[in-house]
């Protein structure tokens, strides 16, 4: 039936655990955390208080603390309210506002200097009034607010515990607040619900039925297999004796309806008869109901104020205990981000001196990051994971080489107009129609080319300047592609810029720098790489075609060759009455030598041009080889090695910034604003983090040598 209550025996031994010196100095380093709005970053295991509105949350706190909330019929908690309980020699009370994080700078420091007129205990609903004042609610602008209120009471009575009381859900509005308030509650207790290390105390009124209450279902969403939420049932004296009701309520504390890990527990509220019993007074009237009845079949652990204390008080301990290495992995990551955010913004610089020496920094920081990325060096942490999008992104050498890896296999591939196939290739025509082409019919469109481009060439032969008209008519392709793999690459390059001097000093300074030097600069860069790609494609784009490479001969006979033999197989198919695709068969036919002979030596084409046709043919597809290499080649080491990658370090080198004028440097690298205020709110949350940490690790190796 789940993990529902600590029996008899342990209840000494859970109180014990509460009063323990290490037990409250670990609340206090959570609360601490907590007040400084960590929890914003880092969310924190505590208690948190919800039920529908007039469900009896209030009344639990009162109960649990000693402390009379306030009890009006008509007022309902308009706020989240930290009730942080300490065990102290003398009694005392301190309460504050913890403004939320949308607040303007002018309320937020209002808010936190907020401090009542009293410390009395005995006046607490005067000051949580007075406390409502000061953040502006009432009944007719504001009626609830996202600030938080916290309330630090001490005593010799109070258990180490701190719990967090939410405004009441409610489906229906009135006069008194609206249908819209209505979901500004609804998210605010989301927010406290959905942190996976709160533990949900789930207040159901026992004079509604509990599958209608709004908190239950809440509940269930945010904590579907019941693991962190405890159940409080509240008013039980509302109900009939012997009614089906009070069975339904018996039935749920006995965690046999709704099951939750941490069980049920049930309370008895004061009601208006009793709005003036002292703390005793209304202890001994709930023992006297929970004696009698159907209350008696319940187990002792489960009923009224006295066994809750330390119920809870344990179940918080556990669920400290519980996250306690995930916590301080999290504080631990958040020290880095501070510290990270910390060296963005650099040291303190209102002098000139400060701010040229600090953006010299920024430029040696900045160009050790781009030159390791160029020459694929990747040990900084700046280049983080491989594995992750951002990682990647910053491996400049190895995105550079894959790219031109696949612009030499896409212009090997997809770089000719038309892909020219033998004739006994089988293709696709729905595929690759209008991109690829059957030899034979290229050479009919080489013939036409040729009858209309004819000088004084004998017949069989053809003009040696047609080889450059079907190459470049072949290569028209290659600027387009070049100019594909000219853009990504360059844009992988800027990306890599930005992420150098985001990574080198704060973010007003580096938009400073990119568009006053480094953008400027890499426009340059990229003017003559555009210049330099032009250059390269020129000579394959008009003029004609000129290569010395032994390459060329060699491929020319190659495919000569090639034709040849398939010509020969083709006629020694037909001799045999085979079809083209059978290349090996049995065949008890006799064979007349002397015509297969004959029918072999038949080699020269009896259609001059089209002799002449084929030659230029192979020599423009010897060509384009080269020429595609070339150009490859060309490409990768005159364009992008040296006009984009070399000392592109030195974009940003400490020499130019020596060279930069006053006013320059001082629009610089002098700080704003923004600048000061991030560096001070983040070295006041590093110290807290780092006195955090050093509090969590000294639990967890007390806790690791005790166990």
């Amino acid at each position: 039936m789940g993990d529902t209550a600590p029996t008899e025996g342990q209840f000494a031994k859970a109180t014990s655990a509460l009063q323990s010196s290490d037990h409250g100095q670990l609340l206090d380093v959570i609360d601490h955390l907590r007040a400084l709005g960590i929890d914003r970053r880092v969310p924190l295991p505590q208690l948190v208080v919800c039920g529908d509105q007039n469900s009896g949350k209030s009344s639990v706190l009162e109960a649990v603390s000693g402390v009379r909330f306030p009890t009006k019929d008509t007022l309902c908690t308009r706020f989240a309210t930290e009730l942080i309980l300490r065990r102290s020699v003398s009694p005392s009370v301190d309460i504050k506002i913890r403004p939320s994080h949308d607040r303007s700078e002018d309320k937020k420091a209002k808010l936190l200097a907020f401090k009542p007129s009293s410390d009395n205990i005995d006046e607490f609903p005067q000051l949580v009034e007075a406390a409502k004042e000061a953040i502006g609610i009432d009944d007719h602008a504001k009626r609830f607010s996202e600030d938080v209120l916290s309330v630090e009471v001490s005593g010799p009575q109070q258990p180490h515990l701190t719990l967090v009381d939410l405004p009441g859900l409610y489906h229906s509005g009135n006069k008194r607040q609206s249908v819209d308030e209505a979901k500004l509650v609804n998210s605010l207790v989301q927010r406290y619900m959905k942190n996976t290390r709160s533990i949900i105390l789930a207040v159901v009124s026992a004079k509604n039925d509990s599958a209608n209450q709004i908190v239950t279902q809440m509940a269930r969403t945010f904590d579907p297999n019941g693991t962190r939420t405890l159940g409080i049932v509240t008013k039980p004296d509302t109900l009939l004796r012997g009614s089906d009701s009070e069975g339904s309520f018996i039935t749920l504390l006995k965690n046999e309806d709704v099951v939750f890990r941490l069980g049920w527990h049930v309370l008895r509220n004061r009601d208006f008869d009793m709005k003036d019993y002292s703390a005793e007074e209304r202890d001994q009237e709930e023992k006297q109901f929970f004696s009698k009845g159907v209350w008696t079949s319940l187990p002792a652990t489960i009923v009224g104020i006295g066994p809750l204390k330390p119920r809870l008080g344990d179940i918080l301990r556990k669920q400290i205990i519980s996250v306690l290495p995930s916590l301080i992995a999290d504080v631990e990551r958040g020290l880095k981000d501070c510290n990270s955010r910390l060296h963005s913004l650099g040291d303190t610089r209102g002098t000139l001196q400060e701010q040229r020496q600090y953006l010299i920094r920024v430029s040696q920081r900045f160009s050790v990051l781009v030159k390791a990325a160029v020459d694929g060096v990747y040990g900084d942490e700046f280049f983080g994971d491989p594995m992750t999008p951002e990682g990647e992104a910053k491996r400049l050498r190895a995105l550079i080489q894959d790219f031109l890896l696949r612009f030499a296999e896409d212009m090997r591939r997809n770089g000719q107009q038309q892909k020219i196939l033998d004739d006994g290739t089988e293709w696709d025509v729905d595929t690759h129609a209008g991109k690829t082409i059957r030899h034979s019919d290229y050479v009919d469109h080489v013939r036409e080319l040729m009858r209309r481009t004819r000088g004084r060439e004998l017949p069989g032969t053809f003009n040696p300047l047609i080889i450059g008209d079907l190459f470049y008519e072949q290569s028209k392709p290659w600027k387009d592609m070049s100019d594909q793999y000219s853009e990504v690459i360059l844009m992988t390059i800027k990306r890599l810029l930005r992420s150098a001097i985001d990574s080198s000093t704060d973010s007003a300074t580096a938009e400073g720098l990119l568009q006053t030097l480094l953008y400027p600069a890499l426009e340059k860069r990229t003017s003559l790489f555009h210049t330099k790609v032009l250059e390269v494609l020129e000579p394959h784009q008009r003029g004609h075609a000129i290569t010395y490479n032994h390459y060329f001969t060699e491929t020319v006979q190659k495919a000569r060759n090639e034709h040849e033999k398939q010509d020969k197989a083709r006629r020694i198919k037909a001799y045999l009455g085979r079809g083209p695709h059978d290349d090996r068969f049995v065949t008890q036919q006799s064979i007349d030598v002397s015509k297969l002979v004959e029918s072999l030596g038949i080699s020269t084409q009896e259609d001059m041009d089209r002799y002449a046709c084929s030659e230029a043919t192979y020599c423009m597809q010897a060509y384009y080889k080269v020429a595609m290499k070339v150009l490859v080649d060309n490409f990768s080491v005159l364009a992008v090695e040296r006009c984009m990658l070399s000392d592109l370090a030195d974009i940003l080198s400490p020499d130019i910034i020596i060279k930069l004028s006053d006013k320059e440097v001082y629009d610089l690298a002098a700080e704003s604003e923004t600048s000061v205020l991030e560096r001070q709110r983040a070295t006041e949350e590093l110290k807290v983090l780092e006195e955090g940490l050093t509090a969590l690790n000294r639990f967890n190796q007390f806790r690791g040598a005790g166990t």
